[in-house]
């Protein structure tokens, strides 16, 4: 009698693609291809990511694929891939991004290189190895494992890959809104950004938001005038300015325009995040008093708002004059979640400045394009489904944040195209993410490829 594959033998299968070293080599080729999408120079590596290695990967395993021209004409390419076994079966939807920030070449430490995987010890080095090159890298080889133990999968797979995410996913939200019927699914599954901890599997439901902002004060034309014979008599621009910024976060971090902070913390979202503990061994120590009070740390990073100040200009930091300025400038940025409405905060933070006396205070919109908030609540079955799933591979039930703390282009999937959305980041908060020296730790990996075997295994059991 032959005997049947079982959920160990597909684990089994995923554990060996990391331990015979096919899961290290895969990645070497990736992390060599230079696909810097901040870099306008790379735009032939950008396609050749997809060319040259994605698409042979993807058709070994079964795929159609087809390269779509991005809506956004200076943007890059996007690649779409399915494996369509059964239209009655269930049919997941996953993504994942080839392109990666500026190598940084010269500031790798200990000689590495950012465009060759460097193991040392239990860290991969390279660029792209945490962020998206490694965690997609890894599900696409738990999606083969499945295969090899199963010989199908029992569910069908659409995949959208794009190489543009690292300068704000042009063309994304477009391309999902054109194109729904390719893209349509029952779930959404993929992996980005951190786990909590490096030993905690994590899932969370979506991301908050992201809106950036500029503050500009400037009093008078020209340059600075004398402080000894001006002081006292001129208003100065950086002070007016810190002012302003104080009166829409004061000084421990609390928000204080109405308009800029959630209604209310969900019950849902506040069970789930109880007894998460944010934080990483070796990591920055938490400033337990700041933010909005009456709130965990978690519930202050996962379910409400923060403003941030990025930077802050006025005269000459370099070689600070004794002349008062003229002008003054801030960077700045609203953390939101969802249930907040991002284009009412120019308006709200416009008529607050007024208000208060700050009329000499500009403020207008920031370069960078909004991105959505979006969340999952935390009692949706496809999240019981997936952490029982987890745990019963792991041992361990998995933290669930109902969003992200950092954003990701997650209102695609959720809100255009209308899916329930889970995230299983196979990276940890220290990865060096957009820093040099960015690496993926070699046992979240591991155990990455069994969980995603796992979920894939059980999807495909699933009716």
């Amino acid at each position: 009698m032959t005997r049947q594959p079982t959920r160990a033998d597909a684990i089994a299968a995923a554990e060996r693609v990391f331990d015979s070293g096919e899961l290290l080599d895969t990645l070497r080729r990736r992390v060599a291809i230079r696909s810097q999408s901040q870099d306008p120079a790379s735009a032939a590596e950008l396609r050749r990511y997809l060319d040259d290695e994605m698409i042979p990967s993807l058709e070994a395993l079964g795929f159609a694929c087809e390269v779509w021209k991005n809506p956004v004409a200076t943007a890059p390419p996007m690649l779409y891939a399915r494996r369509i076994e059964d239209p009655a079966r269930p049919t997941l939807l996953t993504y994942g991004h080839g392109d990666v920030v500026h190598g940084q070449d010269a500031q790798w430490s200990a000689g590495r290189s950012p465009w060759s995987i460097d193991v040392d010890g239990a860290r991969w080095y390279g660029r792209g190895s945490a962020d998206n090159k490694g965690q997609h890298t890894i599900n696409l080889a738990a999606l083969g494992a499945v295969l090899r133990a199963r010989g199908r999968l029992g569910f069908n797979v659409k995949l959208l890959l794009e190489m543009g995410e690292e300068v704000g996913s042009p063309g994304l939200r477009a391309t999902c809104t054109a194109r729904p019927q390719a893209l349509a699914a029952d779930v959404f599954v993929a992996s980005d950004g951190p786990r909590l901890r490096s030993e905690r599997p994590t899932m969370f439901l979506g991301s908050r938001g992201a809106f950036n902002f500029e503050l500009e004060c400037t009093l008078r034309d020209g340059g600075g005038h004398h402080s000894g014979n001006w002081g006292g008599l001129l208003a100065n621009p950086g002070i007016v300015l810190a002012n302003a910024i104080a009166s829409l976060v004061d000084g421990r971090g609390r928000i204080r325009v109405d308009a800029l902070r959630p209604g209310t913390l969900p019950d849902s979202v506040r069970r789930a995040l109880a007894g998460v503990e944010p934080g990483e061994p070796g990591g920055p120590a938490i400033d337990p008093e700041w933010g909005e009070p009456g709130l965990s740390p978690a519930e202050r990073v996962f379910g409400w708002n923060s403003v941030e100040v990025l930077a802050f200009r006025t005269g000459n930091p370099d070689r600070p004059q004794n002349a008062i300025p003229a002008s003054a400038s801030a960077a700045m940025q609203v953390r939101f979640v969802a249930g907040c409405e991002w284009r009412r905060f120019v308006p709200a933070i416009r008529a607050h400045l007024d208000a208060a006396g700050f009329g000499a205070v500009q403020v207008r919109p920031g370069a960078m394009e909004a991105m959505e908030a979006t969340r999952l609540d935390p009692d949706d079955p496809w999240v019981r489904w997936a952490s029982a799933s987890i745990e019963s591979t792991t041992g361990t039930a998995p933290v669930i944040l109902p969003n992200l703390g950092g954003s990701l282009p997650n209102d695609c999937f959720a809100d255009v195209l209308g899916l329930p959305t889970l995230w299983v980041p196979h990276s940890y908060p220290a990865c060096s993410q957009h820093a040099p020296d960015e690496h993926l730790l070699a046992d979240v990996a591991r155990q990455g490829l069994a969980m995603m075997a796992g979920l894939f295994w059980d999807l495909g059991e699933r009716a």
